[in-house]
């Protein structure tokens, strides 16, 4: 019996996480991966994420059994309206992993005229390390995977389960919602965080000219806040194109909600601030802070260390003895009452217990999480 073949377009962490999550469960099938970077084909080749690389994507995903877009929105449209003209095998499953659905799905209504299977799909995990050599096969383990059926696909729910079927590795949590549904959400959960930090870091570059020692206190809640303003410019300029017009409402709902904090100051109305704070502290109090959801969440570990020699080797070394996967780590150097800060980060919460725990019992070291 000949090979399945799955092809994934766009090798960067989630295309290559879910190459290996799509091996675990189908060992024999052949992965072919296509990306623009010839270094990211030679790198997951060299892993063996893939089993072959290609520039000849028409060629490819005729052939194809499973096609995976991870690469651009804006990309995955163009590719979905040309492949209306193409050979495709009639039991290809076609999906993509961007991050809104209401355009994808427009761009793939042509596909599903022709009878193609065509599944729209948001991956809800991530990590603080990029590229290809960064993926994993446990990234998207008890995150949510979303997709996004459509509604006039004949046979959707056994589309969605061969879905299921062929992504089962992943460990992901399926949640079925409509594009609409999907882009409002995401829109306020992730979109919207995103543009809010990437405006207060930029509210600083002028502030820190006026005031240095800025970008040195800049740590602890502001830190937190603007973490994810490091994200890659070039795809977020392609989500907010893609989402545009619910973020057209999110930012102007954004924009006025700070009006009315304007005219609470004005007029030191102090009633007005406390239920501001008070109702945001509630509804946060009552999210799941633990779990995975629209951003990434960031597992880190705070360590008091003292300043001599191989410090970090000497807790590192105490992680490996037990296994434990560390996947970033700084110095804070923001408090003068003690030499230095240790930042550990985790890719999930467990593993943040386990690095407490192991820390704990081998230093006297003082460790604590936010």
């Amino acid at each position: 019996m000949e090979k399945k073949r799955v092809v994934i377009i766009g090798l960067g962490l989630i295309g290559g996480s879910i190459a290996l999550a799509i091996r675990k469960k189908h060992p024999a099938v052949t992965i072919i991966g296509i990306d623009l970077d010839q270094k990211q084909l030679k790198i997951a080749c060299a892993l063996g994420i893939i089993d072959e690389a290609s520039n000849e994507i028409k060629k490819e995903a005729e052939n194809a059994d499973l096609i995976v877009f991870s690469c651009p929105v804006k990309a995955t449209e163009t590719f979905l309206t040309q492949m209306v003209s193409w050979s495709l095998k009639p039991t290809v499953l076609v999906t993509d992993t961007g991050s809104t659905k209401g355009s994808i799905m427009d761009a793939a209504a042509g596909l599903l005229a022709k009878g193609i299977h065509f599944i729209g799909a948001h991956p809800m995990a991530g990590s603080h390390k990029s590229g290809v050599q960064a993926a994993k096969v446990d990234l998207f383990e008890n995150a949510y995977y979303l997709i996004t059926p459509a509604d006039n696909q004949p046979d959707s729910q056994a589309v969605v389960e061969e879905f299921k079927q062929w992504f089962d590795g992943t460990a992901s949590k399926f949640l079925i919602l409509s594009p609409a549904e999907h882009d409002q959400i995401t829109g306020m959960l992730s979109h919207l965080p995103h543009i809010i930090a990437a405006s207060l870091v930029n509210q600083t570059t002028d502030f820190s000219v006026k005031y240095p020692l800025a970008k040195r206190l800049a740590a602890g809640g502001f830190r937190d806040m603007t973490r994810i303003a490091s994200s890659d410019p070039t795809m977020w300029t392609d989500i907010l194109l893609s989402n545009n017009q619910v973020l057209i409402q999110l930012v102007t709902n954004w924009r006025d909600e700070m009006s009315q904090l304007l005219e609470m100051l004005e007029s030191n109305d102090s009633k007005a601030i406390y239920h501001f704070f008070d109702q945001a502290k509630e509804t946060r109090d009552a999210m799941p802070i633990h779990k995975e959801g629209a951003l990434p969440a960031f597992f880190d570990l705070f360590i008091d260390v003292p300043d001599y020699p191989g410090v970090i080797s000497e807790v590192t070394g105490y992680l490996a003895q037990e296994e434990i996967s560390l996947i970033n780590l700084k110095i804070l150097e923001t408090r003068e009452e003690i030499n230095g800060i240790l930042q550990l980060t985790f890719q999930n919460q467990e593993d943040l217990k386990q690095a407490k725990s192991c820390i704990q019992k081998n230093s006297s070291y003082h460790c604590y999480n936010k």
